[in-house]
């Protein structure tokens, strides 16, 4: 919902009200403002509303909290969070059945990923495109062609959804316009496969995560390399912002996590704890735990945070969950996968070549076809 723009402050402290954004989940205020000339995102976290809340007291609180909020736009924000009641106050006990099957690529899919009102979808490829579709029709609006290896790591700048990012097996990150099919710029640098990046929540830079176990941080409006963040042993294969944007965690084949500052490009936390590679890493919304999930079938959680230098990595992990899970391969595949893992825990190779391997060998396996679901 777009406003018309308003000033706050005095000098070189002023500050435009461009927009104002809603977000569904979790319930919230975005607010898009200009100061000193740069254009600067802000949330307003509404994590306790209720269809009960009384707007009216909760309008007057935001009001006393945020100066971009003036009495002039009180009635705009009021609409917004009932908008978000109304939204809190439906049924979410759907049932989902089969929507469409979309002969999307000739070779095949590596990932998927919707903007955020759900209205369009990207899919990856082995034949080295991404697609943009009408989630509704099922209708192909876009191929972004360009890459000269498999498409990979994909994603949307939401909330925003009007800029794509494509990660591939060429060593390239592309960034896209998403509503021309555009291409804004090619950020070259790494030395192997990209195989996952993030927009940060302001949309600003775009991380992406390497096989050559480096992440690197790229400025979205001019295309720049803004840092390299290098301390890993072996392969990223995760990597998740903060809510804030300030903080950036990178989960590798090193059997650890790293938490950087993004303003700094310095190492801020190393996560250690698990007994074999990391394979997803993030923050949860309000910026107090984080989750890693790995081949060692555990799952941890990091609460608190130390003071320790980086140098010193967190012990006090507590295992939320376990799973024993079997890869989807033929029965000798399976025994090499083990033996495989067995071998390197012995050796202590700390390359883990064979479980790259093994990891890119599982692509090949995935389907042709994308099906999507639809809720009844």
């Amino acid at each position: 919902m777009a406003t018309n723009p308003i000033r706050v402050g005095s000098g070189s402290e002023k500050m435009k009200l461009k927009s104002l954004l809603l977000r569904y989940y979790p319930p919230g205020i975005m607010l898009e403002y200009e100061k000193s000339g740069e254009l600067k995102t802000k949330s307003i976290d509404l994590l306790d509303l209720h269809p009960s809340t009384d707007v009216n007291a909760l309008v007057e609180e935001i009001q006393r909290a945020e100066p971009l909020i003036t009495a002039s736009r009180s009635d705009q924000v009021k609409l917004l969070i009932r908008r978000l009641q109304e939204k809190l106050g439906q049924h979410s006990n759907h049932k989902f059945s089969l929507f469409k099957v979309l002969r999307a690529h000739i070779l095949p899919l590596t990932n998927v990923a919707l903007n955020k009102s759900g209205s369009c979808f990207i899919t990856g490829s082995y034949d080295r495109t991404c697609k943009v579709w009408n989630t509704a029709s099922g209708e192909e609006l876009l191929t972004l062609d360009g890459h000269r290896n498999v498409v990979y790591a994909i994603a949307f700048n939401n909330p925003y959804g009007d800029k794509i990012a494509t990660g591939s097996f060429d060593k390239t990150c592309k960034l896209w316009n998403a509503e021309t099919g555009a291409c804004y710029h090619t950020f070259r640098g790494h030395t192997a496969e990209i195989v996952c990046l993030s927009f940060n929540p302001q949309s600003t830079l775009v991380a992406t995560g390497s096989m050559d176990t480096t992440s690197k941080l790229w400025d979205i409006q001019n295309g720049e390399e803004v840092f390299t963040l290098t301390g890993h042993s072996a392969e990223i294969i995760s990597l998740s912002f903060n809510t804030l944007g300030d903080r950036i965690i990178t989960g590798s084949f090193d059997h650890t996590a790293v938490v950087w500052d993004t303003e700094t490009g310095r190492k801020v936390y190393t996560v250690i704890g698990h007994c074999a590679e990391i394979s997803t890493a993030m923050f949860n919304w309000d910026c107090s735990m984080v989750l890693t999930g790995s081949m060692d079938k555990t799952c941890m959680e990091q609460r608190e945070f130390s003071v320790q230098p980086p140098e010193n990595a967190l012990l006090n992990w507590k295992v939320m969950k376990v799973r024993f899970q079997r890869f989807p391969s033929t029965p000798k595949g399976t025994v090499f996968s083990r033996v495989a893992l067995t071998k390197r825990q012995e050796s202590g190779m700390p390359r883990l070549a064979s479980a790259s391997r093994r990891w890119r060998g599982t692509l090949m396996r995935s389907s042709h076809a994308l099906s999507t679901t639809k809720a009844t």
